[in-house]
């Protein structure tokens, strides 16, 4: 699948860069080196430009397999990243994925997530033809609860395969 680029309002969704124009590489180490970002996103280790060429890279493959749509989320006068979004575990036949997001410390508290989850449920239910999506974070995280009622996620209880809870949109 090739990447898109989503206009979500205040902000824009592009593929994540590391090239001559633009370089997301060091907010990338800034946002995944800070406490909060490590305790709530696990499984990467992006502490320096090495591991985020790497961080990059992984995403522009997950986007070519099908796997993963996921969009730097970019302020739209300068390119900076402000955070990251995605449609993750994506079944087209089934029409089920899962949503993911970050956003980095700086812009924190500025609605950055609710605007690029929106903008990605969009896309996952418009141009993918998702029927539900689902919504994971640890039950600690009360931002990432916020985000998901805001954006009109229901509460489905704990997830039977760890942790998390979950919650699910499906389709208008």
């Amino acid at each position: 699948m090739e990447p898109v680029e989503i206009n979500a309002g205040g902000y824009y969704l592009r593929q994540l860069r590391a090239d001559h124009r633009l370089d997301d590489r060091p907010a990338l180490v800034e946002a995944f080196t800070d406490p909060v970002q490590q305790r709530f996103v696990t499984g990467y280790v992006v502490d320096d430009l090495h591991s985020a060429s790497a961080y990059v890279e992984l995403r522009a493959s997950e986007w070519a397999s099908g796997k993963r749509c996921s969009w730097a989320v970019a302020e739209p006068t300068t390119g900076d990243l402000l955070g990251e979004v995605g449609l993750k575990a994506l079944d087209p036949d089934a029409g089920t994925a899962e949503t993911a997001v970050w956003v980095h410390p700086a812009a924190r508290g500025r609605g950055v997530a609710v605007a690029a989850v929106g903008a990605a449920l969009r896309f996952g239910f418009g141009a993918l033809g998702l029927h539900s999506v689902d919504y994971l974070h640890d039950p600690a995280n009360h931002a990432s609860e916020g985000v998901a009622r805001r954006c009109g996620f229901s509460f489905v209880g704990p997830d039977a395969a760890g942790p998390d809870v979950r919650w699910t949109r499906v389709a208008p």
